[in-house]
């Protein structure tokens, strides 16, 4: 049982990654780097700016649900607009865009973690390659966005109306609308720096003269650019680590939250606590796996599902965009990310291969799904966080309201985000670097 729960792949990835966004988090990197992205935008560009900012806030975990959602109630109240509105499009960024992002982060990580462990039922030696849905969650990003755009501007707003306070309209965290102190500018400039640097290192690692990052052997047998760069997909979880760290010890030094390494030291601490209920889904899902691995059920179900799905006759994209829709539906009832693809991609991945597809298809597949249905079930767990911010504006908004005004983003979330996964597959389009659409088993013929 140890060494089946410490061989779990996405336990290292999701430590590694979160000791160092421990450090960006708690220094308070992330909500002042929010606060400046969002608080300086023009009034009518606020909701695909703050949009923009939610979904690349998923890199912050938690403090982009803290502190972006009720930060856009604040900014949209102050700019005469309804405050429901803003918590509405924060919240459809952070949750709905859920795999919506710039760059890879630690849902890569996570998820790419599991994946590895399903594509070795088939084939032994993959290896999974974090960045293998970069080009598809950058798309979903500027999709998503003007998307989120129009249901708040020209959905949900007209029906809210005009706001009027209901009594007191409290909002705890009042004072993240004020304005960054000189310390706090100082600090987002020093992380700034930290974050060239760290970038700087890696491009130099990766493109330099004899640099570790780059397969030597493979440029010299001038193959493809995917094995050339296979070490530095490698690296990326230690290069988040150290990014989240070198910018949140930065940042910390100049704002004054950080006095001295003991503080570092604490919140990494800090961060290892809050992963407690992770380890516990970690250790259960760790050893799900490994026996149904062991059965060899996996790949039963895997070789009986992929024979009745060719006897069908459906094409590869309806056949992604079905499980686009089933991913949708589970997630209703189970919202963890991580539980549900521990329990589905033992079976989906390597079922999906047998079909050429890749693992990175299927992965980006349910990743589609598991966003669109968050911001409409009870069951996610910060659900009952986004309604306490809504009645510090409204006393009387229940979860059937909540429920009701996301339902318009939910339905458009989806429809959007299934049209474009069945247009990738159809095209063919690499959906990262080195992680093509299609997938040929190792000794198969093409």
């Amino acid at each position: 049982m140890p060494k089946t729960f410490t061989h779990f792949h996405p336990l290292g990835y999701v430590l590694v990654v979160m000791l160092g966004a421990g450090v960006a988090e708690r220094s308070g990197l992330f909500s002042s780097a929010m606060r400046a992205a969002v608080s300086g935008a023009p009034t009518y560009l606020l909701t695909p700016v703050v949009a923009l900012i939610a979904m690349v806030g998923n890199h912050a975990a938690d403090a982009a649900y803290v502190v972006l959602i009720p930060l856009a109630g604040v900014l949209f109240a102050s700019a005469g607009r309804h405050p429901l509105a803003g918590i509405a499009a924060a919240f459809a960024g952070v949750s709905g865009g859920f795999s919506a992002n710039i760059t890879p982060g630690q849902l890569d990580a996570l998820l790419f973690g599991i994946t590895q462990q399903a594509g070795e039922v088939l084939v032994p030696s993959y290896q999974a390659n974090i960045a293998g849905n970069w080009y598809f969650i950058l798309a979903m990003t500027f999709i998503f966005m003007p998307l989120i755009w129009f249901v708040t501007d020209v959905l949900i707003e007209p029906k809210l109306g005009k706001y009027k306070p209901q009594g007191h309209a409290k909002n705890s965290v009042a004072d993240k609308n004020e304005p960054l102190t000189p310390e706090q500018k100082k600090g987002l400039r020093h992380a700034g720096i930290a974050c060239l640097i760290v970038v700087g290192a890696w491009l130099f690692m990766t493109f330099g003269p004899g640099t570790p990052l780059i397969n030597d052997e493979g440029a010299a047998a001038d193959s493809d650019l995917v094995l050339q760069l296979s070490p530095f997909f490698q690296s990326l979880v230690a290069a988040f680590f150290i990014l989240f760290l070198a910018a949140g010890w930065a940042y910390g030094r100049a704002a004054g939250t950080i006095k001295d390494k003991q503080d570092v030291v604490g919140m990494m601490t800090d961060s290892m606590k809050d992963l407690g209920y992770y380890l516990v889904l970690a250790f259960v899902a760790a050893h799900f796996v490994a026996m149904f691995n062991w059965s060899n059920l996996g790949l039963i179900s895997a070789v009986h599902g992929a024979d009745a799905i060719e006897a069908s006759g459906l094409p590869l994209p309806i056949l992604l965009g079905l499980i686009v829709l089933f991913s949708g539906l589970i997630n209703l009832f189970v919202g963890s990310a991580s539980a549900k693809w521990a329990l589905l991609a033992p079976v989906l991945v390597p079922m999906l291969m047998l079909l050429g597809v890749s693992p990175e298809g299927a992965t980006a597949a349910y990743r589609v799904g598991d966003s669109a249905t968050n911001i409409i079930t009870p069951l996610m767990v910060y659900f009952p966080l986004i309604l306490i911010f809504c009645q510090r504006w409204k006393p009387d908004f229940g979860i059937g309201s909540l429920t009701a005004m996301m339902i318009p983003y939910s339905i458009w979330i989806m429809i959007t985000g299934l049209t474009l996964m069945m247009l990738w597959v159809f095209f063919g389009i690499p959906l990262g670097p080195g992680a093509e659409v299609h997938y040929v088993l190792p000794g198969a013929t093409p």
